[in-house]
């Protein structure tokens, strides 16, 4: 049995939002579940992720692959980061060291990528001129 780590999909018509669980393979994508591990739910800006990490590792240890989505999911999160000093070898207080230097990392990354957009969105504010309103043209 192949063991995923996959969204399913839940919400109404065109108000989606995800569930993060663990399933065979096998299954279709909104088809019985092992366990449910977490929520994504992308509508929310910036999207909201919630994630049970102890449970995550706990699958990513069992051989359950995650899917291309959930993986970067994971990788926001630093959980991938995680598991892979811990599949190293990694002595545990270096593991947690070295993520939360990532994750302060990421925080300002963020910032600053906030404040350049709010930079950007001012500086096209004040580029943009009022148009006038085109004259009719006069036929012959």
């Amino acid at each position: 049995m192949s063991v995923r780590i996959r969204l399913s999909r839940a919400g109404r018509k065109k108000i989606p939002h995800y569930r993060i669980v663990v399933m065979d393979s096998r299954n279709r994508r909104d088809g019985a579940y092992i366990e449910k591990i977490g929520k994504y739910d992308p509508r929310h800006q910036p999207p909201l992720i919630e994630v049970a990490e102890d449970r995550a590792l706990h699958w990513l240890r069992q051989g359950a692959v995650p899917s291309d989505t959930v993986r970067s999911l994971l990788s926001k999160h630093g959980i991938m980061l995680r598991f892979d000093l811990t599949k190293r070898n990694t002595p545990a207080e270096r593991v947690d060291e070295t993520v939360s230097r990532w994750k302060e990392q990421a925080s300002a990354r963020e910032a600053r990528r906030a404040q350049l957009k709010s930079q950007r969105r001012k500086k096209k504010e004040t580029a943009q001129p009022e148009a006038a309103p085109a004259e009719p043209t006069p036929s012959a």
